[in-house]
This record gives C-alpha cells, sequence and structure tokens, in this order.
C-alpha cells in the first residue's frame, strides 16, 4: 500500500509558476514510477507528466512540453511537478499517481492515487 499527499497547488497569475510536490508513504517508493496527471472541470484526467524511478526516463504531455519539470527525490520519497510559464488553460485539479514498473501515460495503468491539490491560473 502506497500514500499519496499532493501540496504546492494555488491561485497565480499567467505566465507564473508553481511548483507541486507529491510525497509516499508506506511501500518502498524507489521502485515505483510517478505520474502527474490532471482534472479540469467537464474534462477527463489527463495525462501530464511521469518519470521512472530512477529519473532516467521523463515523459511529458505535448502542452506541457518545455513548460513544465518533473523531478524526484527518492530520499525524501517526493517527486515534484515545477510549473513555469502557466496559463489559464492549465487551470485543472493535479493528481500524482504510481505504478509499479515503467512510467506511463495512461491513468488506468497505476495503481496509486493522491487526493489532488488545485491549480487555478487567472488571466
Amino acid at each position: 500500500q502506497v500514500q499519496l499527499v499532493e501540496s504546492g497547488g494555488g491561485l497565480v497569475q499567467a505566465g507564473g509558476s508553481l511548483r507541486l510536490s507529491c510525497t509516499a508513504s508506506g511501500r518502498t517508493f524507489s521502485m515505483y514510477a510517478m505520474g502527474w496527471f490532471r482534472q479540469a472541470p467537464g474534462k477527463e484526467r489527463e495525462f501530464v507528466a511521469a518519470i521512472s524511478w530512477s529519473g532516467g526516463t521523463i515523459d511529458y504531455a505535448d502542452s506541457v512540453k518545455d513548460r513544465f519539470t518533473i523531478s524526484r527525490d527518492n530520499a525524501k520519497k517526493t517527486v515534484y511537478l515545477q510549473m513555469n510559464t502557466l496559463k489559464p488553460e492549465d487551470t485543472a485539479v493535479y493528481y500524482c499517481a504510481v505504478r509499479y514498473g515503467t512510467p506511463r501515460r495512461s491513468q488506468y495503468e497505476y495503481d496509486y492515487w493522491g487526493q489532488g491539490t488545485q491549480v487555478t491560473v487567472s488571466s
């Protein structure tokens, strides 16, 4: 069992930055791939970014590439999402998730989820 707690969300103006954190507890963290997903009102949850347990494999959705950076600190059991040049369309609840194995884009391949943190970008 893995428990995940996200933090760092908030309200920011367009062009601003936020850093989300997701801290895990429970089973061994270092063997898990971590992913960030988001869900805007009235829309399906979508993939944002994912990182392998070693950090050697990273994947981004096209919509956030070159603006967002995912990283992890296994000693702290924490994964981060640095979000720069935020746009109003980035407004959503952001979720972190873990899966044992390689990073994937499908939410259905992740085993544990956090409760989400709200990110609101004003224009």
